[in-house]
């Protein structure tokens, strides 16, 4: 007979502390009506509760402090302090969702290409200034000369960057792969040795992925490239590090727009690539556009460098 799988339990019961206590202090059903009473107040005082001890969010609940320890346990914390600052941390990353700022004034004429264009040529300025002509070079020479080049990239932005690496590098004739997933990103790091280049773009530098794939690739003697913010744990253990410290727009409902500044930097490092490669590139585009033209018939003008 086949076991029965029950469904998840909620934190009551399982005993585990809620990883977003926000949502869990909004959509918990385990709470009593005393408990609930607590809830409702640490809702609407959330900036509060970290100066407060346990008997003075009692006291403004209108609850005894046993009340208090059992409101926290409900949540899966062991008692008052561990709620504080887990609620500390969760804060300090939800406040501006919670409460973000007021939207800044818009020229009326604006669209909404204008504002996505104005935070990326922001952007791009900042990363103009910051980017170190040397380092850029040390790694178009690594990559010129390079068997393959793995790209790496966790999260969104980076990982689409990390994909239009491969695409770039692959067409000068360069074996060159990406990978987001974090075991397989750990095992062929492991594979890569002298003359293989492990590329890694991280908006943070602060990926554990990210900087486990760079010591091991590194240790097996790959050339580690990683564009990354100076002093980040990324920049530190590469060989080459791009660094590149890029503010976000307040605004939380823009696109990030570092990512635009990251494939700036890959498309400069892939065009010199190809300059450098040139025989070999001008052969490979030749042979792609063939090859295009062959399987659909367009012989009209496309991007010359797809």
């Amino acid at each position: 007979m086949q076991a029965k799988i029950s469904p998840p339990s909620d934190d009551s019961s399982s005993g585990h502390a809620a990883i977003d206590l926000i949502s869990a202090l909004r959509n918990h059903t385990g709470f009593s009506a005393r408990e609930r009473k607590v809830a409702d107040h640490v809702q609407q005082h959330l900036a509060d509760i970290s100066d407060m001890t346990i008997a003075a969010l009692a006291k403004a609940c209108g609850v005894s402090t046993p009340t208090v320890v059992r409101f926290c346990r409900t949540l899966g914390c062991d008692g008052f302090r561990e709620f504080k600052l887990r609620l500390a941390q969760n804060l300090a990353v939800s406040l501006q969702y919670i409460s973000p700022p007021a939207a800044s004034e818009q020229v009326a004429s604006d669209t909404a290409i204008d504002r996505v264009l104005g935070a990326l040529y922001a952007t791009a300025n900042v990363m103009r200034g910051q980017v170190d002509p040397d380092k850029l070079q040390l790694a178009v020479t690594e990559i010129s000369a390079c068997r393959q080049l793995l790209a790496a990239g966790i999260g969104g932005g980076s990982s689409m960057v990390a994909g239009e690496a491969a695409n770039r590098f692959f067409r000068l004739g360069i074996p060159s792969f990406a990978l987001e997933d974090s075991y397989l990103l750990q095992m062929r790091a492991a594979t890569l040795g002298p003359k293989d280049v492990l590329l890694c773009i991280s908006a943070s530098g602060e990926a554990d992925e990210l900087v486990s794939a760079a010591e091991i690739a590194g240790g097996y003697g790959a050339t580690t490239i990683s564009i990354t913010p100076n002093g980040s744990r990324l920049a530190q253990i590469s060989k080459i590090s791009i660094l590149v410290d890029l503010p976000e727009d307040p605004d939380i409902y823009k696109p990030t727009a570092s990512r635009y500044a990251h494939l700036i930097i890959v498309d400069a490092i892939a065009m010199t690539v190809a300059q450098t490669r040139s025989a070999t590139t001008s052969e490979n585009l030749r042979r792609i556009r063939a090859s295009l033209t062959a399987f659909h018939g367009r012989t009209g003008p496309q991007p010359l460098g797809d």
